[in-house]
Parts: C-alpha cells; structure tokens; sequence
C-alpha cells in the first residue's frame, strides 16, 4: 500500500502544526519555529531514505553509510529527528543542539539555515508543547518517495501564504502574490543555463518560480544560477529551506543590506545576470543616502534618490545588476516611481537611456493586507531593433479576479497581458506605445493614463472592510497625483484638446 502524501493532507498536516502554536506565540512568528522544524524533519526522513538505498546496493556494509556522497545532507549521529523525539526533558535545548550539529555537519550548505528562534524559552516554548509539535510531525514520513520535491515545495509555498493571511502587516516583506510573480517570470521567460538574481529575495518566490517555468517548459533547469540576498536573516533563512525543497541545488542566497553591502561582487564590479525580478520595499525612509551619492560601484548613474524614497535606489542597483548583451528584469514598484516630481532628473535620465522596454499597470488588492496598486517596470539592456526609441504601457488593472476577500490573477489574465508584451502591440484601451521624445514632452513621466487611451469605464462595485476602506484611503495620495498630472497634460495639449497618444 503506498505512503504517498497527497497535497490536500500534506498542506493540512503543516497547517495544523501551526495550530498547536496558537495562544502560545504571536502569528507573525509561526514561521521562525514551524520552518525550521519542517526542514528538519524532511532533512532525516531523506537521510533514511538513502540508508536504506545504501544498504541494499552495498549489501548491508554499513560503512557506506559514513560516505558523505551517499547523501544530500548528513545527519551526525545522536542528533537525528529521533533522537529529538526521544527526549522528555530540556526539549528546545535538544532540538537546538540538533540544528546546530547538522548545520556544521554541512557547513558550505546549511549554514545559519535554521535561523535563532527562541527554542529554549520554557515560557513561550514549554516542554509539552515542543513534545506535541514533534509527535504531530512524526505523523507522516517527508521521505522523496512519500513527498517528491516539487509537492512538498507546494506545500511549503502553501504555509508560506497561510502565514501571510494570518500574521497582517508583516506578511509583504517575505511574501509576494504568486500570481504577480509568473505574470513577471512569463514575461522575462527564463531559459536554460541563464544566471537569475534578486536583489530582496524574501522567501525566494521569484526565483522558484523561474525554475518552475523551466520546468513546465520542459527546458533543462539544473544548470541555473540562482543568487539571492535577503537583509531579514530570518526570512533568508526561509528562502534558502524554500530553495532546498524546490529541490534546486546550485544557488546562493545571503543575508545582508543589498544598498549597503550588495553580496555579489566580481572583478571589483557589480557581478550581471541575465535575468533580475524583484519587489524592493516600497519607498523606505532608512537607508544611507550620502553612502549611496559616492557609491564606488556607479549605482548612483542616474542620480542620488531622496531620503524618503529609496526606490530608485534599488531601480539603479537593478539596472547596474544587468548583462549588457541578455540582461533584462521585472520589478515590481509603487506607482509614484513613474512620476514624482522629486525623481524627475533621474527619469529623464532614465528614458534617455532606452532602458524601459514595458510599464504595466496591475489591479489593486494583489498584496497582502493593502488595496494598493502597483506597476510592473520591465527593463531590457539590449532591446530588438523595432523595440528601441519606445516603451510600451499597458493598463492590467481590470485584469484581476476578486473571490473570497482574496484577488489574483487567473491564467487568461496573465497570457493576455504576456501576450501584449511578447507581441509588442497596441490595443484601445489596454495598450499603447509612445517614443521617447513623446515621453519626454510628458516631462518624462511614465504614468500609464498619459499613454493609454482609457475609456472611462467605470470599475465594478467592490465591497471592503473599514480598515481595508481606511487603508486605501492612506495610501490614494500618489494614485490621486497621478490622476492630477494626467489631467493637467490632457488640458494642456492641443490648446485644450485631450490628446492621447495612440
């Protein structure tokens, strides 16, 4: 009789461990203890799984069992998932010890993977219920043969979401809608043997989702190169446990402040990638500016972004990321970026530069826990000539099915937005095309109602929460302005006239 774990029981199993934490600890820190323990778990079940294999090729010699290439991870003796398990007293102190010894047993792999939740803490964590956490994950074996990879990454996807919904506000800075994030890898189209990099890499979703569109394409994907870095160690952690489960094997995620110490340094440069996705925090007010305006790596090539907004700080970081010859990138971005006016001069720059090749608009409520809607900038270094001198806008916010609280993009969203940028078209009211001497009559702004001609459609009624009410009406300043700059362009062209471009 097979042991093989559906995923409707997989994700019930990982979520009811989450249970058993609540009245204990606080939402938003469910991850730093149910991760670390899956991996854990899924970590010995797998070592197993190879002793098994081993003693049956090796006919039952088990000093093959000591042979570090016999294994994807070793487990040191006296720190196995059972050795946990087996003890009654000083529970957090033997799964403490547990990842520690694991973690130097593959120190080039495992390194600091298991992060430093409070497991000690008998006040938060009580022998009893680090017992009932242990007993629940017993439950079921994570070997490959009962959870091959790609299922157990969806389950691990699955909590990931799951903790979002539940721990508020804290959810966007380690999660990001999957459905925006294969919008983004559909349009980039990842292929084999390309280098693929995040800069705010959080949970490492657009980087697995880069390989999962590999996969589907059936497109060899073992051969990318996958870097990351992530400035929460916490949430790096979860990326680089997220990766492993994704079975994705060639990849190297740091923790550390990307503005402040980017990771990935070749020659004294900036290393370059072929391809970049990325969601940076949005507008942060902590970072250092006046390191930023002498940045020894040319990031500041457009200009120094001000104090309050760090956007374009990530935007120049990105773009300097680039290859030269394939690079090209997705970012994900407030709309304020398009037309602020204390980032003119870099825009300008920025236009002048040819680098813009799409600026999409996408519908609102596809973040967690805020109405806001946000714009996907796709830059490309090396544009195909009938591309060059022009960027295309579309306008996707209609593009979103809302259902149960929850909005996404279904496929036919994301195939027909996909479509209009692989095709480079125009479509009433969806698309249009502008030159950059068009945009640099706009004052170089790159906000999408300038360009696209919208009909005026009134958006489907939509019921909200009060504080999803009040949320929304904190964050409407730089949609309002948005809306005012449009106008003031429409009247001012043509003597009057409204004036799209077409």
């Amino acid at each position: 009789m097979s042991n093989r774990i559906t995923l409707d029981e997989l994700k019930s199993y990982l979520w009811n461990s989450a249970v058993l934490l609540r009245t204990h600890i606080d939402a938003g820190s469910y991850k730093q203890y149910i991760f670390p323990l899956m991996f854990f778990k899924r970590i010995c079940d797998v070592y197993d799984e190879e002793c098994a294999v081993i003693l049956k090729e090796y006919d039952g010699d088990e000093e093959a069992l000591e042979w570090e290439e016999n294994h994807r991870f070793i487990v040191p003796k006296g720190y196995h998932w059972k050795d946990v398990r087996s003890v009654s007293e000083n529970v957090g102190v033997a799964i403490v010890n547990a990842f520690r010894a694991i973690e130097k047993a593959n120190v080039e792999k495992l390194h600091g993977v298991f992060g430093d939740g409070a497991w000690t803490n008998k006040n938060r964590l009580p022998d009893e219920l680090l017992k009932d956490l242990i007993e629940h994950f017993s439950t079921k074996t994570l070997s490959l043969e009962n959870c091959p990879e790609d299922e157990l990454g969806q389950g691990y996807e699955y909590l990931i979401k799951k903790f979002a919904d539940d721990s508020g506000h804290t959810a966007q800075e380690f999660y990001t809608n999957r459905t925006v994030v294969h919008l983004m890898t559909e349009m980039l189209k990842p292929q084999s043997g390309e280098s693929i990099y995040d800069p705010t890499c959080g949970s490492a979703g657009m980087l697995i989702s880069s390989i999962a569109y590999l996969q589907q394409q059936g497109l060899e994907w073992r051969n990318v190169k996958i870097y990351g870095q992530e400035i929460n160690a916490l949430t790096s952690a979860i990326g680089r446990m997220n990766l492993f489960l994704h079975g994705v094997k060639d990849f190297n995620i740091v923790n550390d402040d990307t503005l402040k110490n980017p990771a990935f340094i070749e020659n004294g440069q900036l290393m370059q990638f072929d391809l970049v996705l990325a969601n940076p925090p949005y507008s942060i007010k902590q970072w250092d500016r006046e390191a930023f305006s002498t940045d020894k790596y040319g990031r500041n090539f457009l200009g120094t972004p001000p104090q309050g907004r760090a956007d374009y700080a990530f935007f120049q970081h990105i773009l300097k990321s680039l290859d030269p010859k394939t690079g090209r990138c997705a970012i994900l971005f407030p709309h304020g970026v398009l037309f602020r006016d204390e980032e003119k001069e870099m825009r300008e720059k920025l236009v002048k530069s040819d680098l813009v090749e799409c600026v999409i608009g996408i519908g609102k409520n596809l973040f967690f826990n805020s109405p806001m809607e946000a714009c996907i900038v796709i830059c490309r270094t090396n544009k195909v000539p009938s591309r060059r001198g022009q960027v295309l806008f579309i306008d996707a916010k209609n593009e979103v099915t809302r259902k149960n609280a929850e909005s996404y993009l279904e496929e036919d969203h994301i195939q027909k937005i996909a479509q209009t940028y692989t095709e480079f078209i125009v479509q009433h009211g969806f698309s249009a095309i502008a030159t950059i001497d068009q945009i640099a009559e706009f004052g170089s702004k790159l906000s999408i109602p300038l360009y696209v001609n919208i009909n005026g459609d009134k958006d489907s009624e939509e019921s909200y929460t009060l504080d999803e009410a009040l949320d929304s009406w904190l964050s409407s300043s730089d949609a309002f302005k948005e809306s005012y700059e449009t106008l003031k362009y429409m009247l001012y062209e043509n003597d009057g006239e409204k004036y799209w471009l077409k």
